[in-house]
């Protein structure tokens, strides 16, 4: 993975982190689709191209190294806390496995404790680390809640997401103004008045 902070002096200093072999076979399967596409990957302003791209590649997909219920596992405290916890608009940057482009948007969960609550960030990240995979919408929905669900055991859990497809915007039906909402909810949240609840509250 690559990270960047400051170094001696002040002075900026980026790190990468990728293993080599991995990086260089993606690269140079990169390297093969500029020229199929009817470029030229020598040219000097696509010479490091292919590199990038595998570097960005493996950054974008880095879910698939992380474990969601240990996330949350590593911050599960004891509370005896029964009311609705909402995290709302929480940024969301995935790819469609369908076409390899961008969906970009805003998760919203909420869950009811059961004897257990987790760190709020933990929450963030359960959703970055299923985001960063090759996804569908409605599979990212159920794989967030099915994993706060199973691994803090609440008495509910709720989530929403909404989020534009840039394979209908730039290719395909090229709809620019579409937005897709999808919601799985488990428990208390199958209530009416529960959930009813919910959506006002993300909506305020």
């Amino acid at each position: 993975m690559e990270f960047s902070l400051n170094g001696e002096n002040g002075k900026y200093r980026k790190i990468e982190q990728y293993d080599p072999e991995t990086t260089k076979e993606i690269s140079e399967h990169y390297k093969k689709i500029i020229d199929l596409v009817g470029e030229d990957s020598s040219r000097e302003g696509l010479q490091q191209t292919p590199m990038r791209v595998a570097k960005s590649m493996q950054f974008l997909l880095q879910g698939y190294e992380q474990d969601p219920e240990e996330i949350l596992r590593s911050a599960m405290f004891k509370e005896d806390y029964r009311q609705m916890v909402i995290v709302k608009d929480i940024e969301i940057y995935s790819m469609c496995e369908h076409h390899m482009l961008p969906f970009i948007g805003k998760a919203h969960i909420g869950y009811i404790p059961n004897g257990y609550i987790t760190g709020l960030s933990k929450i963030a990240r359960v959703v970055d680390a299923y985001a960063r995979r090759l996804q569908v919408q409605e599979r990212l929905t159920t794989q967030i809640k099915d994993c706060i669900q199973q691994t803090l055991n609440p008495l509910g859990v709720a989530v929403v997401i909404e989020a534009q497809h840039l394979c209908m915007q730039m290719r395909g039906i090229q709809k620019q103004s579409s937005t897709t909402t999808t919601s799985d909810f488990t428990g208390a949240f199958e209530r009416v008045a529960t959930r009813e609840e919910f959506i006002r509250l993300i909506r305020g």
